[in-house]
């Protein structure tokens, strides 16, 4: 009589087939959102196609839907993570709440525009910005409760103090409107001022006198609404 011996094969356990499935559907989906960061910067959320992006990607069509749930849910991820990736540590330091207003001024205009020369964050996030900016989608509304607005309270609670006006007060928002406008010109005027002033590189060094110029320019007026809401 002959005996054969059985082949053991080794059980894989499901914890460890899940861990294998979690890692499979975690790198389809950094694959997903950064391919979709590079298409929908180029062509906008309403131009830019599904197929597309999984092309990029190569991924299925339907791993969209299956882990973002459709193509606005993608999208709304992408541009969460692009506001996400400029909120730097600077950032942070720059909203304790124990720092000093014009401290906290100072800090948030630095930590802005310094993400315009780390070379980690590429240019398509800001090109994705400029296309919300231009449409809206619903996206919008998410993305600014979750990334921008602790940042704009932090500034008119700040600037308030300096007027001596409440965070609501509508001379408030107007100075934190105008401190932000003059973020946004260094971020999104490049190409003009690549004409104008040939010489702003926009280096590490120039960006930090540029915030320097943008604080003080800022604190000048506010301190001037305080002497004047004080005294009137």
């Amino acid at each position: 009589m002959f005996y054969m011996k059985r082949r053991l094969i080794p059980r894989i356990s499901s914890s460890v087939r899940r861990r294998a499935t979690r890692k499979t559907s975690d790198v389809t989906r950094d694959k997903l959102l950064e391919a979709a960061g590079f298409v929908f910067a180029e062509r906008g959320f309403h131009a830019a196609t599904i197929r597309e992006i999984c092309r990029r990607a190569n991924a299925n069509v339907a791993a969209v839907n299956y882990t973002f749930g459709d193509k606005l849910g993608l999208y709304t991820e992408v541009l969460r993570q692009s506001v996400r990736s400029a909120q730097s540590a600077a950032m942070k330091a720059a909203l304790e709440s124990d720092l000093t207003p014009e401290d906290t001024i100072r800090g948030v205009i630095r930590a802005r525009l310094m993400a315009l020369c780390q070379e980690t964050r590429p240019d398509w996030h800001i090109r994705l910005v400029l296309h919300e900016l231009a449409q809206p989608t619903p996206a919008m509304g998410r993305v600014v409760d979750e990334g921008m607005r602790p940042i704009y309270e932090r500034l008119c609670k700040a600037v308030g103090a300096i007027i001596g006006l409440p965070p609501e007060h509508e001379t408030t928002k107007l100075s934190v409107n105008s401190i932000v406008g003059q973020i946004l010109f260094y971020m999104f005027s490049r190409p003009v001022l690549a004409r104008l002033q040939p010489e702003l590189k926009l280096t590490a060094g120039q960006l930090d006198r540029i915030a320097e110029h943008i604080a003080g320019f800022s604190l000048v007026y506010l301190k001037e609404v305080g002497a004047r809401t004080r005294h009137g």
